[in-house]
């Protein structure tokens, strides 16, 4: 009897556990199943006798155990021979001798201190430590900026076969060129200043082409060298030969707050190309400190105007945009001068003069008077010295003061043609003291003023009823309780500067009354309040030459005059408090410019008798 797929599949798989170790023992520690007591047929098929294993098969089920054990074996060896190959390898490229060859080793022999200019030997030792030769090898040897062969300008770059580096270095002993400053070391500001700047050769041979650079401090003004720079701070010297000293002067002008310290940098040496403005090679530079001190001898200039002197009616206050008030005169205005001298030193200045110049507009030389100094006219030019002072400057102690003073007067009329004219008072002072390491035995000091002179703006009103534009009416002479017109004409002129919102304005008497016409009717603006029976003109800019070079301005307004019994016999008055007003451009000042009253005297006026003047009953 054949055995169902059932039974094939379990005799399989019992089969396989027979021979596998993972599942054999767990089968045998499985219970074993109580066995039914009914009995079944069973085919009795099984008992028959299974044929032998095959040869092959046993040896796998045996060999397995073999193959496992020599797989170990190789894996250790193969571990063991990698860590091997990295030691080895490790070995080879740190410690141990590879295949790359050793440097070679320089050594230079050659003088630790060289003086500038002069021929150095060098001697260079090679040393191979390689057990072979080395081939195709360079060596490179760069000089340093200024270095050439002996008797050549150029810097040569040879190559030697070789193959390292070395840096050596050479300290000079000393420079082939050297720099020297005479300067003083003090000054004061705004005074000009000399510095002259020698450079020396201290070279066996000739160093060619020679430039030397001055770097100037802040506030410093040049105004002129000797010889004249190549450029800007820059002067080229040329060649120098060996013990040759070749000089610059330079004159400026150096400006600061006192204690401050300015540094002059100057350096010289050589350029690669002819005409370059760049130092190469610098050889020496040298730096010349100033410091900016206290006027050894300070002077202060003080401007008095006399009283009355000037135009009638004019007169000048500050500037209402708040800069710095100006000292404005007048023309025609005597002007007092006084000059004040301190001396700052703790020793004594002998032999003082003080010098004041005037320049800016033509001064009449017979105004100007000095009871202690001397006026020269030739240069215009007042002089206080010991001979005119009584031997008072001959001598100045430490820390005295004293005061000198002129004074002259203004010219009137200005030249034609001038605008914003200004009088510059120029003042200089110099004495002798003893001299100080750097600091100038010769002591100056300087101070100035200018005074500005306000514009010559005229105004002026004049009555008229023979040329009334209007058309006079009324009696003339005018009659008590009778009207009488007239008109009043206003005119302004100025010279050299510009008045800036220029205004007149007047008063009329509660016996005058505004007839409400006026000339030019466009143009101007002209107002009357018949309240308070005020008048004004708003003029604007007036340009200066009005009246000269250009048109004049003018206005004219008509008014009627009615005279009481009370004024019989007197000339009244038309109009009163007449009064323009500007700023004068130039100085800032506000102008007022008053004029005289208008009464019925009206002199000027063509066909007018003073007969006429009076009021008749």
């Amino acid at each position: 009897m054949e055995n169902s797929p059932q039974d094939e599949e379990k005799i399989d798989r019992l089969r396989r556990a027979m021979y596998s170790r993972s599942l054999s023992s767990r089968l045998k520690d499985r219970p074993r199943r109580e066995m039914d007591e009914e009995s079944l047929p069973v085919s009795e098929e099984w008992r028959k006798e299974m044929p032998p294993p095959h040869p092959a098969t046993a040896a796998v089920a045996v060999g397995g155990k073999v193959m496992s054990t020599i797989g170990r074996w190789l894996l250790i060896t193969g571990f063991a021979f990698l860590i091997g190959a990295v030691a080895f390898l490790a070995y080879y490229f740190t410690i141990g001798a590879g295949s790359q060859p050793t440097p070679p080793a320089i050594s230079i022999s050659a003088p630790t201190r060289i003086a500038g200019g002069e021929p150095t030997k060098l001697q260079i030792v090679i040393t191979n430590n390689n057990r072979a030769a080395l081939d195709l090898a360079d060596l490179v040897i760069t000089f340093p900026l200024g270095t050439h062969a002996p008797g050549t300008t150029d810097e040569p770059e040879r190559r030697v076969a070789i193959g390292t580096s070395l840096d050596y270095e050479l300290v000079f002993s000393s420079s082939s060129l050297s720099i020297s400053v005479e300067s003083n070391t003090e000054t004061v500001s705004g005074q000009q200043v000399l510095l002259t700047v020698t450079v020396a050769s201290n070279a066996p041979a000739p160093v060619n082409d020679v430039l030397l650079k001055i770097d100037y401090p802040f506030g410093f003004a040049f105004s002129s060298g000797d010889p004249r720079p190549e450029r800007p701070g820059l002067w080229a010297l040329g060649n120098i030969n060996p013990g040759e000293r070749v000089s610059v002067t330079l004159r400026g002008t150096l400006t600061g707050e006192e204690g401050d310290e300015r540094i002059f940098r100057t350096s010289v040496g050589t350029r690669k190309d002819k005409g370059g403005a760049i130092l190469e090679t610098v050889v020496a530079d040298y730096s010349h400190r100033m410091v900016i001190s206290q006027a050894f001898l300070s002077l202060s200039i003080t401007v008095q105007k006399e009283e009355g002197s000037g135009s009638p009616g004019e007169s000048f206050s500050g500037n209402p945009q708040g800069r710095e008030a100006a000292t404005i005169v007048a023309p025609g205005e005597s002007v007092n001068v006084s000059i004040e001298w301190k001396n700052n030193l703790s020793t004594a200045i002998t032999d003082a003069v003080i010098v004041a110049r005037l320049s800016g507009i033509e001064i009449d030389g017979a105004s100007v008077r000095s009871t202690d100094g001397y006026y020269r006219s030739s240069d215009s030019a007042i002089l206080w010295d010991k001979t005119t002072t009584g031997g008072s400057l001959s001598s100045l102690p430490a820390g005295g003061s004293g005061t000198v003073g002129f004074s002259f007067q203004v010219p009137q009329p200005l030249p034609f043609g001038i605008q914003n004219p200004s009088i510059v008072i120029s003042t200089n002072a110099a004495g002798k003291r003893l001299s100080e390491t750097g600091v100038p035995g010769n002591l100056r000091a300087t101070a100035s003023k200018t005074l500005k002179l306000a514009s010559e703006l005229e105004v002026a009103a004049q009555g008229l009823y023979y040329e009334n534009p209007f058309v006079s009416t009324g009696p003339l002479p005018p009659r008590a309780n009778q009207e009488t017109t007239y008109a009043i004409l206003f005119t302004v002129t100025n010279t050299t500067n510009a008045i800036q919102n220029a205004r007149l304005t007047a008063q009329m008497p509660p016996y005058v009354r505004s007839l409400g016409m006026y000339k030019p009717e466009a143009g101007e603006d002209i107002s009357f309040n018949v309240s308070d029976g005020s008048l004004t003109w708003r003029i604007g800019d007036i340009a200066s030459g009005v009246g000269i070079s250009s048109p004049i301005r003018w206005a004219e307004i008509a008014v009627g005059f009615t005279p009481s019994t009370s004024q019989i016999g007197e000339e009244p008055v038309l109009l009163q408090g007449i009064t323009l007003t500007g700023i004068d451009s130039a100085t800032g000042a506000v102008v007022t410019k008053a004029v005289r009253d208008v009464t019925t005297n009206i002199i000027g006026d063509r066909g007018f008798s003073p007969l006429e003047a009076t009021v008749v009953r």
